[in-house]
């Protein structure tokens, strides 16, 4: 049963997934190894020693929140670029910042020791020339570089920024942490939809769970339909099917990047004989008409490396 209007008196103006994103790395969800107790990047934040790096990961693991935190807890003045829709002048203009406020002459005294952290999404997307014009900035210490790849960054960063940055993989985040996340959203009455006083059924968390593929964006902006859109008062499988049988086509553009993403998913599960995750994947490039000639050559590919 739709809920027409249901969220026409909700005080937030965001979508939840951006809602959602913690303010301080106890409240950060996932990736134990990196900003646990004893994770490296919390030792680098508290010795304040955070240098250039780059965090590879799959889609909706935390990276774009990692390095908002990591600006915040340092103190240091934060500029996001995107690899798709930025390019050098964005980049020049941006260092051109960061050199003034280290220049005691025309910076205020407050600022001038202050760091510039510079956070590139998608920087394999970046062109060699694009890379190389970064590269004096990184290297002189104008900018703290943070990037933000899906890709293998061997393959994609140039090696020179490889060799002066700290490669961080992240993982894609388990069930306990989109539980996590989920009971957050549906609790929290500022920033999530706990006004709404939903419940979520056990088995209904588990699909929604699957059909996010571990991306907590996809998952969140599914729960935020789930509650403001239906009646019922407790979210039901029948519900996050209906969701995402009207969502399908528009996850999965066979020239987009999830075309991309699910298909590189597919060959790793395949690489790492996870049986379950390649038949999931492959039922869903199925699914959504993927070309299963395309499917074979790539595993045929596979089967040749």
């Amino acid at each position: 049963m739709l809920q027409h209007g249901a969220n026409s008196d909700s005080k937030r103006k965001t979508n939840l997934a951006f809602a959602m994103r913690p303010s301080t790395l106890d409240d950060y969800v996932g990736q134990e190894q990196l900003v646990g107790k004893k994770g490296i990047i919390r030792k680098m934040i508290e010795n304040n020693s955070a240098s250039s790096m780059i965090f590879w990961g799959p889609p909706g693991s935390g990276k774009t929140t990692l390095a908002h935190l990591i600006a915040k807890a340092t103190d240091a003045d934060f500029h996001a670029l995107s690899g798709v829709t930025s390019g050098k002048k964005d980049l020049l203009a941006v260092i051109e910042k960061a050199q003034t406020k280290q220049d005691p002459v025309t910076s205020p005294q407050s600022q001038v020791s202050r760091k510039t952290i510079l956070f590139i999404d998608e920087i394999h997307r970046w062109n060699k020339a694009q890379q190389d014009t970064l590269l004096p900035a990184v290297e002189k210490g104008t900018v703290t570089l943070i990037g933000a790849t899906t890709e293998n960054p061997s393959f994609e960063v140039i090696s020179a920024l490889l060799s002066r940055s700290r490669i961080f993989v992240l993982k894609s985040l388990d069930k306990k942490d989109l539980q996590t996340i989920i009971q957050k959203a549906l609790t929290d009455k500022i920033n999530g939809v706990g006004e709404y006083k939903k419940k979520i059924d056990p088995e209904a968390e588990d699909l929604l769970i699957r059909l996010s593929g571990g991306d907590a964006r996809i998952m969140l902006n599914a729960l935020e339909m789930a509650v403001t859109t239906y009646n019922e008062k407790e979210i039901k499988v029948e519900t996050v099917r209906d969701i995402f049988q009207t969502k399908s086509a528009g996850l999965y553009d066979k020239k987009a990047d999830e075309h991309y993403n699910i298909i590189s998913a597919f060959i790793k599960s395949m690489r790492g004989s996870d049986i379950d995750a390649a038949l999931y994947y492959l039922a869903r490039m199925l699914e959504n008409g993927e070309d299963p000639k395309f499917i074979a050559r790539r595993m045929i590919i596979f089967a040749s490396e």
